[in-house]
């Protein structure tokens, strides 16, 4: 990975990649799956699991929070990577900050969705320097070299300007490999 991605210097970098996945989103009974991938320096860990009745976006933060459960000590500095703009937006415009000001209301004055994900994740802000980036999902890396550019080019406008076409190429074919530990935890279920 390109050591631009490390926006934190004088740590070495964690980075997690994340997807979550719901197989009947809209319905009463579903089945919901998530996958992560950590990476420290040469070491790689895959974490995935499963859940019934859900959605995909207690699936997505479901991912974070088995990422983040998994590390072995505090004080890192994490860049996550994930295709839920819910999740990645929530931290990036620090909605959560507004929330437990209103006591966990959203602006309608309507309860929070999925507080009890929110709650456990907050705690981790403050353990570690966190960067939240955002990824194109479903992407196929046998693509055309004009479609992959694109998906650069958004990937670029959404994160900025430090992440080469190698580092946007390694994280999308991570992003793909948790797409498929989600549907290993959807298949698990059956």
């Amino acid at each position: 990975m390109n050591k631009n991605m490390n926006k934190n210097t004088n740590k070495k970098q964690t980075n997690i990649y994340t997807d979550g996945a719901c197989a009947g989103n809209q319905s009463d009974s579903n089945l919901g799956g998530w996958g992560a991938v950590l990476e420290y320096g040469a070491h790689r860990k895959e974490v995935w699991g499963a859940e019934r009745d859900t959605t995909n976006n207690r699936m997505e933060m479901k991912a974070l929070v088995g990422a983040l459960g998994a590390l072995t000590r505090d004080g890192l500095a994490i860049n996550v990577f994930s295709d839920s703009s819910y999740l990645m937006e929530c931290f990036r415009k620090k909605w959560y900050v507004k929330w437990r000001a209103n006591g966990w209301l959203t602006a309608k004055k309507e309860p929070v969705e999925n507080r009890d994900l929110w709650e456990t994740l907050l705690p981790y802000l403050d353990l570690h320097d966190i960067n939240f980036y955002r990824v194109k999902g479903h992407v196929s890396l046998s693509g055309t070299a004009a479609q992959l550019g694109k998906v650069y080019g958004k990937f670029k406008e959404w994160n900025g300007e430090d992440f080469s076409y190698e580092d946007f190429l390694h994280v999308t074919e991570m992003n793909n490999l948790c797409d498929e530990l989600a549907n290993k935890g959807i298949d698990s279920l059956r």
